[in-house]
């Protein structure tokens, strides 16, 4: 199989992954096709940010830290991409980011090779929910153990686990919580969606 035929195919080298990254801009590999990351609207960035800021004080307490549109890569054996995805934030715990820093000398130079713990989407008007659903089981056969989706129309939460049927709908006075995964967070959606 020639380079090409891998690039095509959504399989590639970790250095190819990179070089194509930096010449060609933001991507993500799912289901073996090569999709662009398109830029965000405005709107969209505001609401990223308010969840980011809310996030802050749990990374300055130690618990793990938060990263906005990080990219993360899944890889096979050799160093072979086989996935990646850009949530709009992902959050790792701090026992395992450490780890992964003191495996990975070079972690500096590539881009996270460690599923998150949390991964936030923010809906955006041209998102349908059908692909979100596509995403959102993707991160879980990744191994993402939360997932929240925040829509800014409907002014709501939507807090998936794997191996669950239920998700947690959240609106109006309603208060997002971090679960098992983020222990003693909270977060009013009245804040979050406040103009």
């Amino acid at each position: 199989m020639t380079d090409a035929a891998t690039v095509s195919a959504g399989v590639m080298t970790l250095d190819e992954f990179i070089r194509r990254y930096d010449q060609e801009g933001p991507f993500e590999i799912l289901d073996g096709e090569i999709v662009p990351k398109m830029p965000n609207v405005f709107g969209h960035s505001v609401v990223i940010k308010k969840v980011f800021v809310a996030l802050l004080p749990y990374e300055q307490q130690g618990y793990g830290e938060v990263f906005p549109e990080t990219t993360f890569v899944l890889l096979d054996i050799a160093d072979w991409v086989k996935g990646s995805r850009i949530p709009d934030l992902l959050f790792v715990s701090a026992g395992r980011l450490e780890a992964y820093r003191a495996t990975r000398q070079d972690w500096q130079q590539k881009p996270l090779i460690l599923v998150p713990d949390l991964v936030v989407e923010v809906v955006s008007p041209n998102d349908s929910y059908t692909e979100i659903g596509k995403r959102i089981v993707r991160y879980f056969e990744d191994g993402v153990r939360m997932v929240w989706v925040v829509d800014p129309q409907l002014k709501q939460v939507i807090v998936h686990v794997p191996d669950s049927d239920q998700q947690t709908k959240l609106s109006g006075n309603d208060v997002l919580t971090g679960g098992d995964v983020l222990l003693n967070f909270t977060l009013k959606l009245s804040d979050l969606f406040s103009a």
